[in-house]
């Protein structure tokens, strides 16, 4: 079938159903950022593969919403699709929503998966079109067309030992109920994934690039379940969860066991971190208390054998990047690379190290006018060749045993205009301001962020995205709830925590420069103003400074940039040959 097909199959079961609109979020019952295939609903019908969108079809219009992130690979993906492009003002809000309030008539029927809707966009559905009398319905129209549908994954999982994460899941549950205790809340539904995989020690292969397991928690004062395939979990794993006072049971018996949780009791549900299927489950005589996950702020903030095991980590993919900047410089014009084939020769580097499981997340190779695109994913359509000339943008990350990796570098390659000079000076600057800072206890994202911008905000400058991203622990290279970006979070930067910082600058049809550290946030100074926190750069990789800019450094910055590169030859090199070393240290030279 083609889109156009499957839109008009779409839109003959609503027709029949009687239904004026059809929601199609880009989601699963766990709410997760990367799917299963199964779930990868709006791939399959409009043939756009960005990571978070909406699509909406009504009888005569079917859009999908986008933030500014996907602007350019939206356009050109929906072409002939019949589906349009509706830019998001802001990022990550439901627009969609008010637009169907002004669009459907009074009494109109709205359907969707409810298990591909948060708790909080149902809600908000509910809320927002009240006024108009709207009717809501549960229905999978994708799946009833989706002929050769994947299976749901059966990967096998396992369970990480203590000594490996330096926490054990007893004492990982003492501390959710401890937090459930406080809220005063008998039970505590939990279906994110990361969530799970930190709880239980769990990891897995159910998603791409995130070592996660489909499952699901039910966790009481006295008692624990969860819900996963039993077959993904060897005997000796099952044991020791039962050893640990934890029920197994079947993935899909949570529905039944939620409706019958005891008469005035509550029950702890993250609205933005669980289906609205299993929010409507919940007997209404249940009190719903709907609060981030416990899990998730303790998730946070990394121990110390996650910090000591993550500083090992970075090490070894900084000796992957170092092999993988000779290797481009020493070829390039000699044999042919593409974004994608680089990418593959990034990965092998990395399969190099010990405790190398895979990537954590598609690497983003952009060339040129393709490094414009903050989330660009070269296809076989879209690769080019990368010539001796102009900008390579690289973002790409591992995931190790002992720790997640992100990092971005842009490799200039040769006849650089002056403008790629001073985008690329500005955006090491503003990455270094940010990193550099120090900041009082209780200080948000949104304030690192705005200190980050600033240089570039002297020449006017700016990008759509956020600053920076939580990070996980041989877990998910986006995590919460801390967050560097514009929106006003009120989520303090917790010692332990892992941040990225990654400015840019995007100009469309020429080129695009991101460069990106790994920060962990630490204690400074004590002193009658306040406590103050510092970042340490857990990122041990060289950043190219031949079109450095020195005048417009200030002395701070070319300090910090300059001890960076020295603490980097000094823990990278005795990973690498002498001839790496004699490379990295060309690049590692003071400025």
């Amino acid at each position: 079938m083609t889109h156009l097909e499957k839109l008009a199959a779409i839109r003959n079961l609503m027709q029949k159903d009687g239904v004026d609109a059809y929601i199609i979020p880009s989601a699963d019952p766990h709410i997760s950022e990367y799917l299963p295939d199964f779930y990868k609903s709006i791939p399959f019908v409009t043939g756009f593969t960005g990571s978070v969108s909406t699509v909406v079809i009504t009888a005569d219009y079917a859009g999908l919403w986008a933030d500014s992130r996907y602007f350019v690979q939206a356009e050109e993906q929906l072409k002939g699709s019949g589906f349009e492009l509706v830019k998001l003002k802001a990022q990550g809000m439901a627009e969609y929503i008010d637009w169907l309030g002004q669009k459907l008539p009074e009494g109109s029927k709205i359907a969707f998966d409810e298990k591909t809707v948060s708790v909080l966009v149902g809600l908000q559905l509910e809320k927002q079109l009240a006024f108009k009398n709207i009717r809501f319905e549960n229905q999978d129209y994708v799946g009833q067309i989706w002929n050769d549908r994947p299976a749901l994954p059966f990967a096998p999982a396992f369970l990480l030992a203590d000594e490996v994460v330096g926490q054990s899941v007893p004492s990982k549950l003492a501390a959710i109920r401890a937090s459930l205790k406080k809220q005063r809340v008998a039970y505590h539904l939990v279906s994110s994934l990361d969530d799970m995989a930190w709880i239980f020690n769990l990891r897995g292969q159910d998603v791409s690039f995130n070592p996660v397991v489909l499952s699901f928690a039910l966790i009481a004062e006295d008692e624990v379940k969860i819900y996963i395939d039993k077959q993904k979990l060897t005997a000796d794993d099952q044991h020791t969860l039962t050893n640990q006072g934890i029920t197994i049971a079947d993935y899909n018996a949570l529905a039944s066991d939620l409706q019958q949780l005891p008469t005035n009791s509550n029950i702890l549900i993250d609205p933005k971190r669980n289906c609205y299927f299993m929010y409507k489950q919940v007997p209404k005589a249940v009190q719903k208390v709907l609060e981030t996950n416990p899990s998730t702020y303790l998730k946070a903030i990394k121990n110390e054998v996650e910090i000591a095991n993550t500083r090992k980590t970075m090490v070894k993919d900084g000796a992957a990047m170092t092999k993988f900047f000779k290797w481009v410089k020493e070829n390039i014009g000699k044999i042919e690379i593409t974004e994608i084939s680089a990418a593959e020769v990034l990965k092998g580097f990395r399969a190099e190290q010990d405790g190398f499981v895979g990537e954590s997340f598609n690497t983003i190779a952009g060339y040129k006018a393709h490094g414009a695109l903050p989330h660009y994913a070269a296809t076989p359509e879209s690769d080019v060749a990368i010539a001796a000339n102009g900008l390579f943008l690289v973002d790409s990350g591992g995931q190790y045993l002992y720790g997640t990796t992100d990092i971005t570098r842009v490799i200039p390659m040769g006849k650089n205009t002056d403008e790629e000079r001073t985008d690329y000076t500005l955006v090491l600057k503003a990455m270094i301001e940010g990193s550099k800072t120090r900041f009082p206890k209780g200080t948000c994202g949104y304030q690192i962020d705005a200190i980050t911008r600033r240089p570039m905000w002297d020449y006017a400058l700016n990008y759509g995205h956020g600053t920076g991203h939580g990070v996980g622990y041989y877990l998910n290279v986006h995590e919460g709830p801390h967050v560097f970006n514009a929106s006003a979070t009120p989520i303090a930067i917790e010692l332990g925590t892992i941040t990225s910082i990654e400015p840019g600058i995007y100009r469309n049809g020429k080129h695009g420069i991101r460069i990106e550290n790994l920060v962990l946030t630490v204690k400074d100074e004590n002193n009658e103003f306040n406590e103050f926190y510092a970042f340490e750069s857990l990122t041990l990789a060289p950043i190219d400074t031949t079109l450095v800019k020195k005048e417009l450094l200030e002395p701070s910055h070319i300090n910090w940039l300059n001890q960076y590169h020295q603490e980097v030859y000094e823990k990278v090199s005795p990973l690498l040959n002498e001839e790496e070393k004699v490379f990295l240290k060309e690049m590692t030279k003071a400025i």
